[in-house]
């Protein structure tokens, strides 16, 4: 075999063993995918009722990262002791109680308390009115700010090596990196592998589309 042809062949066994090296390391990185959540209103049938008339139908605009889970075509205005928020988006279908997920930034804006809560906990949490174009409703309890969680099924809770309940952190891979403890993992067969934060914390991290998080045990 001529010199050439036999660097030729090593720089080729390199390569290929080079890149088989950065593709496992990168496979076997615990990593998931980031998602900006930004302020929204869930309801319940009841108050869709009061809100769009009796037997409405939440309109379905698009698709979301959660199977079964849609942005709604309605939007709501949410009225604070302070401040307005118009044209809130409105997240379907109706769910079992209403609430709003805002950001701190939001809760400011409207003059509201709204303590920082997992998602489903809203006893004894913040209140806001809720306008449509037909009618408007106090919604007494409900009002949070959601604690960063991420959502997986128990194949990604397998190969992540966690399970559902536990609280890690992970270091947002973006421009500006930073670590977000206390970040809770939510297992279920119909989610699907997202981990969502708030505007707030997405700009303090420079966040961009499709932006992914390593996890920390």
């Amino acid at each position: 075999m001529l010199e050439s042809e036999l660097k030729a062949q090593i720089k080729k066994i390199i390569k290929e063993t080079l890149g088989e090296d950065i593709k496992s390391s990168t496979n076997n990185e615990k990593t998931v995918t980031l998602e900006a959540s930004g302020r929204h209103v869930h309801l319940c049938q009841d108050h869709v009722d009061q809100l769009f008339g009796k037997g409405y139908r939440l309109t379905p605009k698009r698709e979301l990262s959660q199977p079964g889970q849609f942005l709604a075509e309605e939007k709501v205005k949410l009225i604070g002791k302070k401040g307005i928020i118009e044209k809130a988006a409105v997240l379907g279908p109706a769910r079992s109680h209403s609430q709003v997920e805002l950001s701190k930034t939001d809760s400011i804006q409207l003059g509201i308390d709204a303590p920082l809560r997992f998602s489903g906990d809203i006893k004894d949490s913040a209140s806001v009115f809720i306008a449509s174009a037909e009618n408007v409703i106090k919604l007494e309890e409900g009002v949070i700010i959601a604690k960063r969680h991420i959502h997986m099924t128990p194949e990604d809770a397998e190969k992540l090596e966690v399970k559902d309940g536990d609280i890690v952190s992970i270091e947002a891979l973006t421009e500006r990196p930073v670590v977000f403890k206390d970040v809770l993992i939510r297992v279920n067969e119909e989610y699907s592998l997202n981990m969502h934060i708030d505007y707030d914390e997405a700009n303090a991290c420079l966040f961009s589309k499709g932006d992914k998080a390593r996890l920390i045990k």
